[in-house]
């Protein structure tokens, strides 16, 4: 082998071994931990996240700030929180945050508040600065029917101790929006409301809404009430409107079932008519029968015929109309 073959090898050899070792051992994080306070040793912390899969920057960093603000974090506690899935740069800006603010926060706490999918360090923001959530439009009745419109800004402060488990945003909503129909529906009239439209904040925070929840209600407060439709006078007349439908189909069912009845009596009248002349078409019948018989003569037929002449003559006389129209 030749010598610059060797020189070859040995310099891509160093530039191989350089790049392992820098990448397994990050020289300048340890530089700037080191200035910065923060001791943490070579092989057992630099080396061992490599070897854990935990990129050294990622917990170096943030126990730097934690180190410069005064805060006592334990490297493996950061360590087994990123393995868990967690944020550490967060978890630590909310600790430092918390410090600042006076807020009782430990590690533990923030670190569970963060692996339950919260915002610690968000959270610890509203804790000293407000937020106020807008509920949307919520629409109530009250007792003399007219129908009222209100929205509400609510003033909330994030409850550290709740923040596990607690209710979110969604909730006070709601419950605001409860607390509002509630107390609009029990208003005599909606005068009263809009003459007193604080009357709804104090008691929606009389109920208590906060309870349960990641946040604690400093104030409610009553942006708008605007009036909308008289739903009691709607009711009134669409019920009115049914009752008449109602009577219109009874008395539909009464004319159909007296044009029923109409008919059924014409049918019968016409049924007896033909009885009358099949009874009178038996008539010439049993006249030739008795005469066979012997029991009628021929003076009490023609008797007989001048009587049905003259009955005759009496109708046409008794009713000159029938006998014009002849």
């Amino acid at each position: 082998m030749s010598a610059t073959a060797l020189v070859v090898l040995v310099v891509i050899g160093i530039i191989v071994f350089l790049s392992l070792f820098t990448y397994f051992v990050p020289i300048g994080l340890w530089i700037t931990a080191y200035f910065s306070g923060v001791r943490v040793k070579i092989l057992r912390d630099l080396v061992g996240m490599r070897l854990r899969k935990v990129p050294p920057h990622l917990i170096i960093r943030p126990m730097i700030s934690a180190t410069k603000a005064g805060i006592q974090v334990d490297i493996n506690k950061m360590e087994a929180h990123y393995l868990a899935g967690g944020n550490v740069d967060r978890v630590v800006n909310a600790l430092i945050s918390a410090d600042k603010a006076n807020i009782n926060l430990s590690f533990e706490r923030s670190t569970a508040i963060d692996l339950a999918g919260r915002d610690v360090f968000e959270a610890v923001k509203l804790s000293v600065n407000p937020k106020v959530i807008e509920t949307p439009l919520v629409s109530a009745i009250a007792k003399d029917g007219i129908q009222l419109r209100a929205t509400a800004r609510v003033t909330v402060r994030t409850n550290i101790d709740r923040l596990v488990g607690g209710a979110g945003e969604e909730t006070i909503i709601a419950r605001v929006g409860e607390g509002i129909v509630t107390t609009i529906g029990s208003a005599s009239a909606h005068k009263d409301v809009l003459e007193n439209p604080d009357q709804i904040s104090k008691r929606v925070l009389e109920k208590g809404l906060d309870s349960g929840t990641a946040y604690e209600i400093l104030s409610i407060d009553i942006a708008d009430v605007d009036v909308g439709e008289n739903i009691g006078a709607k009711l009134q007349t669409d019920q009115a409107e049914a009752d008449k439908r109602i009577a219109q189909a009874k008395a539909e069912e009464r004319r159909a079932m007296a044009v029923a009845k109409e008919q059924e009596m014409k049918a019968s009248v016409v049924e007896m008519q033909a009885r009358v002349v099949e009874a009178e078409a038996e008539v010439p019948k049993a006249m030739a029968q008795a005469f066979r018989e012997g029991n009628l003569g021929i003076m009490d037929y023609y008797n007989m015929k001048n009587i049905q002449a003259d009955t005759k003559m009496r109708d046409s006389i008794s009713d000159p109309e029938d006998k014009s129209k002849k």
